[in-house]
């Protein structure tokens, strides 16, 4: 870094914020950004240039986050609409499967989810249908 220009801590600090700045949002944008050249002639000037270039950076990658989220959202309100739809069609499901079986299938059933005992993940043994031309619920 060639300070030498540069007499005070503050002008020092300037091109050094400025340095990072300049760096730090090229690798973010991935595109060149201007350099604003600092002296000793010229530097409240450059400070004025230098902080609309970072405001002009940050309100880009403000705009690119919003954008993203933006899409994001989009994406998950499609993911929710599919879940509901699938919930309901379950539901259907299930209420057309509980009018279908007999009293005893469901009665087995009921057992099987008791407090007691945890619902089993598979079952052992196939289990055969209690009514005959039935399923097993």
């Amino acid at each position: 870094m060639n300070t030498e220009m540069y007499q005070t801590p503050m002008e020092v600090a300037v091109y050094q914020l400025h340095n990072f700045s300049i760096s730090f949002f090229s690798s973010l944008l991935g595109g060149d950004v201007v350099s604003v050249k600092l002296d000793n002639r010229a530097s409240g000037a450059s400070v004025v240039a230098l902080d609309n270039k970072i405001e002009q950076a940050m309100d880009l990658v403000k705009n690119h986050l919003m954008y993203a989220v933006r899409e994001e959202v989009e994406v998950l309100k499609e993911q929710i609409r599919e879940l509901l739809e699938k919930n309901s069609q379950l539901e259907r499901e299930n209420t057309l499967l509980k009018t279908l079986a007999s009293p005893e299938q469901l009665q087995k059933f009921q057992s099987r989810l008791s407090p007691e005992e945890p619902a089993p993940e598979a079952p052992e043994t196939p289990e055969t249908p209690e009514a005959p031309g039935g399923s097993a619920v």
